[in-house]
């Protein structure tokens, strides 16, 4: 995470004045800084007015962006932190004008005691009735994706793609075939990556991609890409920055809350859409990644399927709520959001970014439990041992209270480091055994551990997990349109999820998230496929059911005919796909 030091122009004394800067200055001192910093984040907000025409235009070759090779309106916007003056780490930079932080109402003083907590919370005894649904219906990935990308969110793409092309005096007649195609060349984009997308088409044997061209027209495909659209630029809020792409956010937020595991343990926490390419900007000369995108706030379930999401726009345009700062109120909206489906005892895990003592009592009175590491000056003045004294003691020791009033816990905790937690629903008690690797001597010993920190370790890491698979194969093409590169975001997670459903419903004929992609990938590209051109009438075309995984034998047959895979004779055929196959290529044929 960005942490601006000494190196960058950035003003810190208390009582100056924050001092302008650009962001081109900001990405040259991120690589000069010859600190330890593993990773560098800034966070880019849309401009200012969005909702304008000229944010729908290209501003530059898409392929192979680098460096600082943004568009001067960005190198030269003026760069201020998040929440100046607020004492919380600056994780992120913003380019949007900082706002005025409100005057604290001021709250009487809180009872700590030094005892374990007794939550009130009833147990967790709800069924999924819809989740037994899906298992029944026993839905290829591809049904498990258009869970997301049903038919009312693809008609609504075409229609809003060719009333946009219309306003342009362009006639696209965009289908739901061709749109289809597109989306399978974007996920095929993500395992499949070439250093200019116009190679897919190319006739060298060295790039020539048969699926591809075979599928789509290359001009025709950068028609319909530079023309994406997911609003009505007449209906557009000027007060939302992501207005162009608001309608598609609460479509697919209403898609994955419909479909989402019924499950008592969530996570929440910050996800990052990269904006220019790989890298986003100059790689520094020490080898440290820098990432340059939009952040997303994102409700997950502890295994990592996304259940609610709401692009960051910053204090400026989301006005914080009941006395919490901006995180706190997101923890706040995505509660509402799972809450639709009953007010149940759900679970709620976050980091130090969002707990406060504050949030957790908000949570109680919704009915919710919740657990977070908290940073000390949230924990509004719990008298804990101080972390100078605690240190001095043995590793595992730890000292809590407990707020009388409310049943909330704040522990501290000696691990490597100190660890300050708390929570409103999980106490000390039964202390357990943890056994954290020590760098130093390379062994193993065993320590103390408070029920709440073994319980946060386990579940804690659903957004974590949602990163990690987006970023095996995301998307990799994408357009200079500033929202272009979180269309191919909202696609990933949609892959994402479908696979996390496809865990839970297919416990016999798992697949892995590669082989998942691939599937929906060629399937998409397959039955899609224009054939009206010369050359394509006869091409035969493949069905979903050929990769399907299920009730495929092979048979003998008296007539021999070729084989679909390798074009010699045989006498066998699949009896599903009743196509002649050799016995050696009938696997392969079946998961290509």
């Amino acid at each position: 995470m960005a942490s601006p030091s000494s190196s960058l122009p950035l003003g810190r004394g208390v009582g100056s004045k924050l001092k302008s800067v650009k962001l081109l200055e900001v990405l040259n001192a991120l690589g000069d800084d010859e600190s330890g910093h593993s990773r560098e984040e800034i966070f880019i907000a849309p401009p200012n007015n969005a909702a304008g025409d000229f944010t729908d235009e290209d501003s530059g070759d898409e392929d192979s962006r680098r460096g600082t090779h943004l568009p001067g309106n960005v190198l030269h916007a003026i760069v201020v932190p998040e929440d100046p003056g607020t004492g919380e780490e600056d994780d992120d930079l913003q380019l949007q004008p900082a706002a005025k932080k409100p005057k604290a109402v001021m709250e009487p003083p809180r009872v700590w005691t030094k005892r374990d907590i007794h939550p009130d919370f009833s147990s967790w005894t709800a069924s999924d009735p819809h989740m037994e649904d899906l298992k029944s219906q026993e839905l290829s990935p591809v049904g498990l994706f258009e869970l997301f990308f049903d038919e009312g969110t693809i008609n609504f793409i075409v229609n809003e793609t060719n009333r946009y092309a219309s306003q342009k005096s362009v006639n696209l007649g965009l289908t739901a075939q061709e749109l289809k195609c597109v989306l399978g060349i974007l996920i095929l984009s993500g395992y499949i990556s070439y250093p200019r997308r116009r190679m897919f088409w190319e006739t060298s044997p060295d790039s020539h991609h048969h699926l591809v061209a075979d599928a789509i027209r290359r001009d025709r495909f950068e028609l319909i890409f530079s023309y994406l659209h997911f609003a009505d630029n007449n209906e557009l809020d000027e007060s939302d920055r992501f207005a162009k792409v608001r309608p598609l956010i609460v479509r697919m937020n209403y898609n994955f809350q419909k479909h989402a595991p019924l499950e008592e343990f969530y996570s929440f926490g910050e996800s990052m859409c990269e904006y220019f390419g790989h890298r986003g900007s100059k790689q520094p000369p020490a080898g440290k990644p820098m990432r340059l995108g939009y952040k997303i706030w994102c409700g997950t379930t502890s295994r990592g399927y996304l259940v609610w999401f709401e692009p960051s726009q910053g204090t400026l345009f989301t006005k914080p709520d009941r006395g919490l700062d901006l995180g706190g109120s997101m923890v706040v909206k995505f509660v509402d959001a799972l809450q639709t489906r009953g007010c149940l005892p759900y679970h709620i895990f976050f980091d130090k970014v969002f707990t406060s003592v504050k949030l957790m009592s908000i949570l109680r009175k919704k009915g919710v439990k919740a657990t977070g590491t908290v940073r000390e000056y949230r924990t509004e003045r719990c008298p804990l041992k101080d972390p100078k004294e605690l240190r001095k003691m043995k590793r595992g020791s730890f000292d809590y209270k407990v707020d009388e009033s409310e049943e909330i816990i704040v522990c501290r905790w000696h691990d490597s480091g100190m660890v300050n937690i708390c929570s409103n629903a999980v106490g000390i008690e039964p202390v357990g055994l943890a056994s954290p690797h020590s760098g130093a001597a390379k062994t193993q010993t065993q320590v103390h551990q408070p029920s709440l920190l073994r319980l946060y370790q386990e579940k804690v890491g659903g957004v974590s997990r949602l990163d990690q698979n987006i970023a095996k194969y995301k998307v990799k093409i994408r357009g200079m349109k500033w929202y272009s590169s979180f269309i191919g975001y909202v696609i990933d997670v949609a892959l994402n999820n479908a696979w996390q459903l496809h865990r839970i419903c297919c416990h016999d004929a798992q697949v892995d998230l590669l082989a998942f992609r691939r599937y929906v990938a060629c399937v998409y590209l397959e039955s899609n496929a224009d054939t009206s051109s010369p050359g394509r009438r006869n091409r035969r075309l493949e069905t979903e059911s050929r990769f399907d995984m299920i009730g495929h034998w092979i048979i003998h047959q008296d007539k021999r005919t070729r084989c679909a895979l390798c074009h010699s004779q045989t006498n066998t055929r699949c009896e599903k796909c009743q196509k002649g196959v050799h016995a050696k290529c009938f696997r392969a044929y079946h998961i290509r």
